[in-house]
């Protein structure tokens, strides 16, 4: 199979603009991927597809990544007017200095696709797309009319990260319920304290709800003696 280099190549010499860049994995695998700009990456899905050589038609999973906003330490030289004397004069002249400067990256919603080809037995090959922002830009093209695999495996992504997959067929939640708020696999996804009972729920879980339930009624309590007073 080609290696990651040659797929990235062939991708731009088909698919005129797109944008792809490889992600590498320094981990003992190995398994580099391919960053695709979310304006191409149906076209480039269907070359993946359908070119002769790749072949790949089979996807085995769709995953979600959540990465937040992060915060960037990094040391710059700038130029300054100082204040020296020479030769017995005070003179202004230019002296560089290395200052610390910080900013931060703001964070991203990633989905990610295990490619393989049933025809030629290779695989896998790994492409991810990135939103724009974890906040009002999480649109991403959905795949599953290539792949009708995805279809299912986008919706847990939509459902646990919040990533909206715009073409999706049915894109609606599948592991929680419709009135479910947030979503419970963000990094900084906090769990409510009004558990309702469930069958398997653990002792941390029950005495979680019967705080917030002694919580709400000494609220109530609380409100209405304030109207009665």
């Amino acid at each position: 199979m080609k290696t990651v280099e040659e797929i990235k190549a062939a991708i731009e010499a088909a698919v005129p603009g797109a944008g792809v860049t490889v992600v590498p994995n320094g981990s003992p695998s190995g398994q580099h991927s391919l960053l695709l700009d979310a304006e191409h990456a149906f076209a480039v899905a269907k070359f993946l597809r359908d070119d002769a050589e790749l072949a790949l038609d089979f996807l085995s999973n769709v995953t979600g990544v959540d990465w937040l906003d992060k915060e960037v330490t990094e040391k710059v030289k700038v130029t300054k007017q100082v204040a020296k004397e020479i030769d017995g004069v005070q003179q202004m002249v230019d002296e560089t200095v290395e200052e610390t400067r910080k900013h931060v990256e703001p964070g991203y919603l990633e989905a990610v696709y295990h490619l393989f080809s049933m025809k030629k037995k290779h695989g896998p090959v790994v492409i991810r797309m990135r939103t724009k922002n974890r906040t009002d830009e999480v649109e991403l093209p959905s795949l599953t009319p290539v792949w009708r695999a995805a279809e299912f495996q986008e919706r847990e992504v939509f459902d646990l990260y919040g990533v909206v997959f715009t073409g999706h067929p049915d894109l609606r939640r599948i592991l929680m319920w419709d009135e479910f708020k947030d979503h419970p696999m963000r990094k900084d996804y906090v769990e409510p304290d009004d558990f309702e009972y469930e069958p398997t729920a653990h002792d941390k879980v029950l005495q979680r709800h019967k705080d917030h339930v002694a919580k709400v009624g000494a609220e109530k309590e609380t409100g209405n003696a304030g109207a009665r007073a």
